[in-house]
């Protein structure tokens, strides 16, 4: 397969995730320790969010249409949102089989051959995770990045797992198996709260970040004189996409050709410094006061 979209590289967190509940579900049965158990069950969560991100990467990839003139890219925002949600309900799933497990201690069975097997499949999704976060720098993908990010807590989870079952091993303490998947899920938690909170500030129009911000204002001032000058710059991520729109003022007495190669240029080079940007120019004369009324962006202020 050829790895040419976002899409392609989701498919391949869909086989790592099958890949791992099926390790991981052979290794709690072996073992019968409720801290594998939560392990397997996360790598459930991130088979449906997989699978979620693929459906969210499908439809962004739409281009636009008569009801949707700016496209279709903050669907990528419901993957994450919906792997947000389905994360928390994992950890409370865990949370509860932990509790059984806390009232009736079991020992644990087999627990060498279990761990190796959590481990190999702890491997595959660390070696997931790195490859999708290259992905998600180079297609500038919220889906890719939150489901990297997913796995990479896939894995530390996993290790303490590891970790904790060893010494449960060694010490004979049965109560630290129930107690370590209570562990997991708190941080599974947090790990949900985080993609929740970075898909609201998607869904609200955030602003470009703040330094690609200072690096369009910089682009801007490098072309500003006497007689030309911009205002009213707003900004917005929606996905992987951009979206900049500003007003250019020129002299009055400019042809429309002069103006129009101006808004040209700029919007090139916008395009070129910030990858896929939408680039929005509003020409106006710089001796008309009506030029300059909208020159601030206005909001609300408490």
């Amino acid at each position: 397969m050829v790895f040419a979209s976002p899409r392609h590289f989701m498919l391949l967190s869909v086989a790592a995730a099958v890949a791992t509940i099926v390790l991981k579900t052979w290794a709690w049965r072996l073992t019968g320790s409720v801290g594998l158990l939560s392990d397997a069950m996360e790598s459930g969560v991130n088979l449906v969010a997989a699978l979620g991100a693929f459906w969210a990467l499908t439809l962004a990839a739409k281009p636009a249409d008569r009801t949707h003139h700016y496209g279709h890219f903050k669907a990528e925002y419901f993957s994450s949102g919906l792997e947000s949600v389905l994360i928390v309900v994992a950890a409370l799933a865990i949370i509860h089989a932990a509790i059984g497990r806390l009232q009736e201690p079991q020992p644990l069975e087999q627990v060498g051959i279990g761990l190796a097997i959590s481990l190999l499949a702890t491997a595959l999704n660390g070696l997931v995770a790195w490859v999708l976060l290259k992905a998600a720098n180079r297609f500038h993908s919220i889906s890719l990045r939150a489901d990297a990010h997913h796995l990479l807590t896939d894995v530390w989870t996993s290790t303490g797992v590891v970790v904790g079952i060893g010494l449960v091993k060694l010490t004979g303490w049965t109560i630290l198996d129930p107690l370590i998947a209570i562990g997991v899920a708190l941080n599974i938690i947090v790990t949900g709260w985080k993609l929740f909170h970075e898909t609201a500030s998607g869904l609200l129009d955030r602003s470009l970040p703040d330094e690609e911000q200072r690096q369009l204002e910089q682009l801007l001032a490098s072309h500003e004189t006497e007689h030309i000058r911009f205002h009213a710059l707003r900004t917005r991520v929606a996905g992987s996409r951009r979206f900049v729109a500003f007003h250019v003022l020129v002299p009055g007495q400019w042809s429309v050709q002069q103006g129009h190669d101006l808004c040209e240029q700029l919007e090139q080079e916008i395009a070129t410094a910030l990858t896929r940007t939408h680039v929005l120019t509003h020409l106006e004369p710089i001796e008309d006061p009506s030029s300059w009324d909208d020159q601030t962006f206005r909001w609300e202020q408490g």
